[in-house]
């Protein structure tokens, strides 16, 4: 093993996945932390679901995961977090690196949630999605963690014990040695943790290679790219040409999104244009009706006819509303109960091709399906891959991310997997 990951969340860690098997890393993802690590990979992912939960407990858990791949040898240490990084105001990017600084008794680390291919880049410390600052972008109306802040040094510090410095642009351009210099003098004056800008797939690999001798490296999924890339142009990499080979699934087909980011929702709307869909409603969960088992009767009527998809997925207005009505944690919680069975419930129905959109409701399907491990496969659009769960009966899972995906990414997905 090259490099151990620990991802805040289980579509994340598919990203960050994702992008090692595209550098050419050989790829497992765990959930949670594994019984034993298997010795045929480059990379081990351990999927967390810490984003949201009280900091401690965060830290907690990622702390176990630290050591577990540490006893199994992984010689650096990668914390994932999303390309928005977005957390609570508590947390939880900050504990966590501190966290892991300690345990690896090291002085230094960065922070670098840039993924240019999915249009989420830094400069001067600032975070933008597509072209406009975090703070003007859909994240601003997250449920969960609204980000109103695009200043990435500022929203750090406040959650780090530790000194936040920043690796700008230009010295990013000047490439890996000028990144090393940088590091070394930012150490000299006491800083700890550096927002590093990238703006692209080549500072990506600058960064990556800059990096290769860090104990820790926290950052979105993009630096890991970075880091494969490296490892695989100074021939560390044996298997690199069929690192993301599945074998064929065969079995039907079905979509479910919790999210409601835009992206999703424009996902969602696309399908509705000319696929069947069966709609959750939390107020309907909340009042006690069988909405799942009216779900699961829908679908046993339509899934012989082709692949269905069952939503929770709303406009903001409408999630606030309910938000109102039912609190924001208890209405989530309502969702992902109802998506774990929901899901159960389709793999009853001979479903082994799931697409799964948001990252609490993959989190929740992927508990519920008692799944313990992914191997990780081909690409569907930038940050999401197909995966193979372990397990009888096998089923592939795609993981997706609220923000990710082309418009057509669940026909997409399902078209790719035959």
């Amino acid at each position: 093993m090259l490099i151990g990951c620990i991802a805040d969340d289980f579509t994340g860690a598919t990203d960050l996945a994702n992008m090692l098997v595209q550098g050419g890393m050989r790829t497992l993802q765990t959930i949670g932390v594994a019984e034993a690590a298997p010795r045929d990979v480059d990379a081990i992912v351990v999927a967390l679901k810490t984003r949201t939960i009280e900091p401690a407990e965060a830290v907690a858990q990622s702390r176990a995961a630290l050591s577990w791949l540490r006893t199994n040898g992984a010689p650096q240490i990668y914390l994932k977090y999303s390309s928005t990084f977005d957390s609570t105001p508590r947390g939880n990017i900050g504990p966590v690196i501190d966290a892991l600084m300690d345990g690896l008794q090291t002085d230094f680390t960065i922070a670098c949630s840039a993924y240019p291919e999915n249009g989420r880049t830094i400069y001067r410390g600032y975070l933008f999605v597509g072209d406009v600052l975090l703070s003007e972008s859909g994240m601003k109306d997250h449920p969960l963690t609204p980000m109103t802040d695009a200043n990435l040094v500022r929203v750090l510090q406040a959650q780090s014990s530790r000194k936040v410095g920043q690796v700008k642009f230009d010295v990013v351009a000047r490439g890996a040695e000028a990144i090393r210099a940088r590091i070394a003098e930012l150490k000299r004056e006491g800083i700890a943790i550096a927002i590093v800008d990238a703006v692209s797939d080549a500072d990506l690999a600058a960064i990556g290679e800059a990096c290769e001798d860090l104990p820790l490296v926290t950052a979105g999924s993009g630096v890991g790219l970075g880091l494969a890339l490296n490892a695989r142009a100074k021939g560390r990499l044996s298997h690199a040409a069929s690192a993301s080979a599945l074998p064929p699934i065969e079995g039907r087909a079905a979509v479910l999104s919790g999210s409601c980011s835009v992206a999703t929702n424009a996902q969602v709307a696309e399908w509705l244009r000319s696929r069947p869909a069966y709609q959750i409603d939390p107020l309907s969960l909340a009042a006690g009706r069988p909405v799942v088992a009216d779900a699961l009767a829908w679908t046993a009527e339509r899934i012989s006819a082709g692949a269905v998809l069952v939503y929770a997925t709303s406009p903001p207005e409408e999630v606030k509303a309910i938000q109102v009505k039912l609190g924001s944690e208890a209405a989530g919680n309502l969702i992902e109960g109802a998506f774990a069975q929901i899901a159960r419930g389709l793999v009853d129905l001979g479903v082994r091709k799931l697409v799964v959109a948001g990252g609490e409701t993959s989190g929740a399907v992927v508990q519920a399906l008692g799944v313990r491990a992914l191997r990780i496969g081909p690409q569907i659009d930038p940050g999401v891959p197909w995966t193979l769960a372990d397990g009888k009966p096998p089923i592939a899972l795609a993981l997706k991310s609220g923000n990710f995906g082309a418009t057509n990414f669940f026909a997409k997905a399902l078209e790719q997997i035959g």
